[in-house]
């Protein structure tokens, strides 16, 4: 494959992650929470980054024997490292808050990843998932919290 072909891609895929974990970034900075575009764009990116680099060191070196190469142990250890920030967002904050940028934190990265592995309608079709579980379901919580508080009171 032409290098330079190669890298135009590389660069495609980071755009395409960069754009979807800002698309998630910018409902949470409507939703007035603190991580918002800039910090969703990176993780997303930086997932991506991180698979993308994966498969290229792996395909230079696996032909040459000189280790094995699995792109998913990488994405596992993306995982785990969002979790931890995840994790650290929530408990920071010494009460539980900030699950939900968390969750839709650490399902920024998936969609980078997903980029990374150039699956580009699974992270597409996964950033409105999450757009509609974020917003979409929101009113839904909202309309069944009027609803119980109302039946309470009667």
């Amino acid at each position: 494959m032409d290098p330079t072909f190669q890298e135009a891609a590389v660069l495609q895929q980071l755009v395409i992650a960069l754009f979807l974990g800002a698309v998630l970034g910018f409902e949470r900075l409507l939703a007035g929470k603190e991580a918002g575009m800039r910090t969703f764009g990176l993780v997303s990116v930086g997932s991506c980054l991180f698979v993308v680099i994966g498969e290229l060191v792996a395909r230079q070196y696996i032909g040459l024997g000189m280790f094995n190469a699995d792109p998913l142990r990488l994405a596992s250890s993306i995982v785990t490292g969002i979790g931890f920030i995840g994790g650290g967002l929530i408990i920071f904050q010494h009460e539980l808050k900030g699950l939900t940028t968390a969750a839709v934190l650490w399902v920024a990265s998936a969609i980078g990843v997903a980029v990374g592995f150039r699956l580009y309608l699974v992270a597409t079709f996964t950033t409105f998932l999450t757009l509609f579980v974020t917003v979409g379901l929101w009113f839904v919580e909202r309309y069944l919290e009027r609803k119980i508080a109302h039946r309470k009171r009667d």
